[in-house]
């Protein structure tokens, strides 16, 4: 079991956010806000599949007059993305959403920044301070290495918040990169107990993200690091979702409702059309069925091992497989019933 850091807890519309609660699964919109209908069947179709937490575009005053309609239409935490604009933040405050994201670093008037944290404060409404790598060297800088730079720049903004009485705050510190991401993320968990939102920053299409979400993000939480994650595709925000939650599953902290398919990925010493044979079950696996671990394997290498340790399973040999449930060797089974009879077999368990 993997030991979590210790946070301080940040409550975010219905969901709590660090301390030893859920790592929870966050996603942003793809549509433009103004677009009410748009965006609300959007953030429905999310919802559906598990986002805990929805973040929205507010690049303007006409975006951010959109926040309370599309609010009341919703379950789940309405997160305002904001730069630059301190009257847009302010906004989208009267307009009650559960959380803001800002970089203070966009926002130049320190008057006008600590009229927002105050407003903040006011409505009890958290702030997520999101630095990103591209964005925090100013003049000055440039000989600093840039993960220190983020990690003391998002201190200073923390420390400045406290000071006007506001502790209701997440951090992020993204890069592009997977070595920075760790690096800055490491290094803040070292220096503060605020709760951190987890990304690797603009990681690019689904094949190449997926890759760098794996290793930045599930290398963190590996390590205990992380409160709350967004997988980050040029693509489907969908994708991003299921992503955040393979992520989860990998490492133990979300268990899925369904069914979990376990296949080796086969070798010289596999002795059947494993290929086929998987995929025609994936196809086949009743919908019904709920917290159920299947393992389909090639070979008696690993195999019998494998299909003991789950809940049903099959460890193929020369044109035959052996079935196994529950731990227990059942029977041989010949390579063409081996589909049908495992899905006999799984259509008779009973759900966990």
């Amino acid at each position: 079991m993997i030991q979590r850091r210790k946070t301080r807890v940040v409550k975010a519309g219905g969901v709590l956010i660090g301390g030893d609660n859920p790592i929870s699964v966050q996603t942003m919109t793809k549509t433009h806000t103004e677009d009410i209908d748009a965006t609300v069947q959007q953030i429905k179709e999310l919802e559906a599949i598990g986002c805990h937490i929805i973040r929205v575009a507010v690049p303007t005053i006409v975006s951010a007059k959109c926040l309370g309609a599309i609010k009341r239409q919703i379950k789940i935490p309405l997160v305002a993305d904001i730069h630059f604009g301190h009257h847009l933040a302010l906004e989208a405050i009267a307009q009650g959403v559960d959380k803001i994201r800002i970089n203070p670093g966009n926002m130049k008037d320190r008057q006008k920044l600590e009229e927002f944290v105050k407003a903040a404060k006011d409505k009890g409404i958290p702030v997520r301070i999101g630095v990103n790598s591209g964005s925090v060297r100013g003049e000055g800088d440039e000989h600093e290495k840039l993960t220190t730079l983020m990690v003391k720049t998002v201190l200073q903004y923390c420390e400045h918040f406290e000071s006007l009485g506001f502790k209701d705050i997440v951090l992020s510190l993204k890069a592009s990169d997977v070595p920075s991401t760790l690096d800055a993320y490491r290094l803040i968990a070292t220096q503060c107990d605020y709760p951190l939102h987890l990304g690797v920053t603009a990681a690019g299409p689904p094949s190449l993200a997926t890759i760098k979400s794996a290793i930045g993000i599930g290398g963190l939480l590996s390590e205990g690091i992380g409160d709350t994650l967004r997988v980050s595709y040029t693509g489907a925000s969908e994708l991003e979702i299921k992503a955040g939650y393979d992520i989860l599953e990998a490492l133990g902290f979300h268990k899925r409702a369904g069914v979990e398919l376990i296949s080796c990925p086969t070798c010289g010493r596999c002795e059947i059309d494993l290929v086929n044979i998987v995929e025609q079950v994936r196809q086949r696996l009743p919908g019904d069925k709920k917290n159920l671990q299947i393992a389909i394997m090639g070979c008696v290498v690993n195999g019998p091992g494998e299909a003991r340790e789950v809940d049903i399973g099959i460890a193929g040999g020369k044109g035959f497989g052996f079935l196994f449930k529950k731990g227990e060797k059942v029977r041989k089974i010949p390579e063409d019933r081996m589909v049908d009879e495992l899905l006999e077999e799984i259509a008779q368990m009973s759900p966990k």
